[in-house]
């Protein structure tokens, strides 16, 4: 599947986060990719990887949204689950790059109103008083320990060495 572009990377990832339990909507995908904390590429060049992994059968569209296929599947199973959002990046895109299909497959084809419409909507859903799920939960100061882990009596040197 050669040239392999970091749009088609990073919409395969943020296609993985969002279609766990369902297909993702054009929302959940553009959130998913605002989790991963990496720059929303514009509506032309997504629309471009949508046909692009579409057309390599990568991903595929259904009436309730977009969702991986099983040769997709494989590819991010074998990805480490840790790592900086640009190493995950570039380990898919290697593998993509390595990956060979056949690309008689229907390319996915999603217009650019929709994706900006979907790009609007993430931006005012950040702004309202609703909690967006998709959002890393915030990490406490690390400082405090749990209270009796640390401040035990160590046991007398009599009873220790049995």
């Amino acid at each position: 599947m050669y040239p392999v572009h970091d749009v088609d990377a990073l919409l395969l990832i943020a296609t993985t986060l969002a279609s766990k339990r369902r297909p993702a909507e054009l929302v959940e995908i553009i959130a998913a990719m605002d989790l991963l904390q990496v720059t929303i590429p514009d509506e032309a060049r997504l629309a471009e990887a949508f046909a692009h992994l579409g057309k390599h059968g990568m991903i595929s569209a259904g009436e309730s949204g977009f969702s991986l296929t099983e040769d997709a599947e494989k590819v991010m199973a074998e990805q480490p689950k840790r790592g900086t959002s640009e190493e995950k990046i570039f380990r898919v895109r290697d593998d993509l790059s390595a990956f060979t299909t056949k690309p008689d497959h229907a390319a996915v084809v999603v217009t650019e109103e929709a994706l900006s419409a979907a790009l609007l909507a993430h931006k005012t859903s950040g702004e309202g008083a609703g909690k967006n799920l998709l959002v890393p939960k915030p990490k406490s100061d690390g400082d405090k320990q749990r209270p009796g882990q640390r401040f035990r009596k160590p046991l007398p040197a009599h009873k220790r060495k049995r």
